[in-house]
């Protein structure tokens, strides 16, 4: 070995893994899924995330890239998100038209986005020249949203949250020069949490409660629990020069990640405080503490990739990447408590697609230095019928630059920085719609804008 740091470089990574679940708390992204997993990719808006070989965080996206590294290989990256998301204000009211006014005095301050610290790891084992072992441990999807508690829309929304932690061994390998396949298991663990308040009133009129006082008697709910899944990811390259040298310096690379299933399942617990003794006395039936589950699937996606070396110098890429995210239809909450029904949100999401270019720039007057850019547009699959305050998503349109720096042949470390432009995010809710009949109308805008930092580090033996 060529430093003794290089010594403790998997124990090194390995502390940093271990970090993985406890410092993850939220990221916005198109839909709620995480696409930081690679500083290198990055750095070309995800351009090169099929095609690329400059260290083995590709093999997130394509693990068949293991084949084009030597010896052993360990990537750490992390991502910080810093998303400014604020509500613009609206207007809301009852299923009988009462306006739903705010309960607490603001400050101004309406910003419902967490910044999230995004870890990731990879690590590779040659088996020989031409068969990989390699694993990956990241966050590919997270949420976390945070509505003040007296806001107009808190019958909705107030708290949403969504925890991931993939673990994918992958074996790759090379049967015949210029072809390469990748792929293995993926074990999921996804925790979430969501709570709103609950219009006691209202509920209590509707029943005919004596005394009931619609929107002025809010409860509150919680629902936390677990669950975990299983998938796989896969993963082809293609090197045209091997058949033909006219095409050398060409690449063609397709990556896929099957969908997870979780049945996630914990406690719902309910808190009336907020309500008169006479509304929470007579609905006490409905506001039992009980367990509950809720379905999620996570989607699946395949992403198509084309890389050319135009020379030693300059390199340009692009993607295209498909996510089924027509699966997540609804978001239902089914109680053990038979007195009370499914919480039911209509989702009805579409599917969507991630399109990107970069470019990376490699100057020979500076040896081991990479200037990355690249720029994105991520179709939103919320449609503006569905929207609601948990995910105020909408398109969104990247521009990113990276940085990356290789000193010496055993060590690299790359860093890149992303700023994405969205359009207003307007919110429409009926009462009407379906599981909205005592959250009541809403309609507002959110104004949101995203930062991302991130940094990486490879070692190499």
């Amino acid at each position: 070995m060529k430093s003794p740091f290089l010594r403790h470089g998997f124990a090194w990574a390995g502390i940093l893994t271990v970090a993985l679940g406890s410092t993850i708390e939220s990221a916005e992204a198109s839909g709620f899924a995480i696409r930081e997993q690679s500083t290198t990719a990055q750095g070309t808006s995800f351009a090169s995330a099929p095609t690329g070989i400059e260290d083995i965080s590709f093999s997130f996206f394509n693990p068949a890239s293991l084949t084009f590294h030597d010896g052993q290989q360990v990537v750490t990256s992390v991502s910080y998100i810093s998303p400014n998301s604020e509500f613009k204000g609206g207007e809301a009211s009852n299923a009988f038209g009462t306006p739903i006014t705010p309960t607490v005095q603001f400050d101004g301050d309406d910003e419902i986005g967490t910044d999230a610290v995004v870890p990731s790891f990879y690590g590779m084992v040659s088996l020989t020249d031409d068969v990989k072992l390699g694993l990956a441990i990241s966050a590919p999807f997270g949420l976390k949203t945070d509505n003040a508690d007296g806001w107009i829309g808190r019958y909705h929304a107030l708290e949403s949250e969504l925890l991931t932690v993939d673990i994918n061994p992958m074996l790759a390998f090379r049967p015949i020069p210029g072809v390469s396949f990748g792929g293995g298991p993926r074990f999921v663990y996804a925790d979430a949490k969501l709570n709103n308040a609950i219009d006691q009133g209202t509920i209590g009129a509707r029943f005919g409660i004596p005394g009931a006082m619609p929107t002025q008697e809010d409860g509150f709910a919680e629902l936390e629990g677990d669950d975990f899944g299983l998938g796989g990811s896969a993963g082809l390259m293609i090197e045209p020069g091997a058949f033909a040298p006219a095409l050398e310096g060409l690449r063609f690379g397709v990556g896929y990640r099957s969908h997870v299933d979780f049945n996630i399942a914990g406690d719902t617990e309910f808190d009336t405080r907020g309500s008169s003794t006479g509304t929470a006395l007579q609905l006490a039936g409905l506001n039992r503490d009980t367990d509950a589950t809720a379905d999620l699937e996570l989607p699946e996606s395949v992403s198509f990739g084309l890389h050319y070396d135009v020379s030693q110098e300059w390199a340009v890429m692009g993607q295209a990447e498909w996510t089924n995210w027509s699966r997540f239809d609804e978001l239902r909450i089914q109680f053990d408590n038979p007195a009370q029904q499914d919480s039911v949100t209509d989702q009805s999401w579409d599917d969507s697609w991630f399109f990107s270019l970069g470019t990376v720039y490699r100057p020979d007057l500076v040896e081991g230095l990479s200037v990355r850019l690249g720029l994105a547009y991520d179709e939103s699959p919320v449609p503006d019928a569905t929207r609601t305050p948990r995910i105020p998503d909408e398109d969104r349109y990247w521009i990113s630059f990276g940085l990356g720096y290789e000193p010496t042949e055993w060590f690299s470390v790359d860093f890149a920085y992303t700023h994405i432009f969205l359009p207003d995010a307007d919110i429409d809710l009926k009462a009407s719609d379906e599981g909205n009949a005592f959250r009541g109308n809403f309609s507002g805008s959110y104004d949101t804008e995203i930062d991302i930092i991130s940094i990486q580090a490879r070692l190499r033996f």
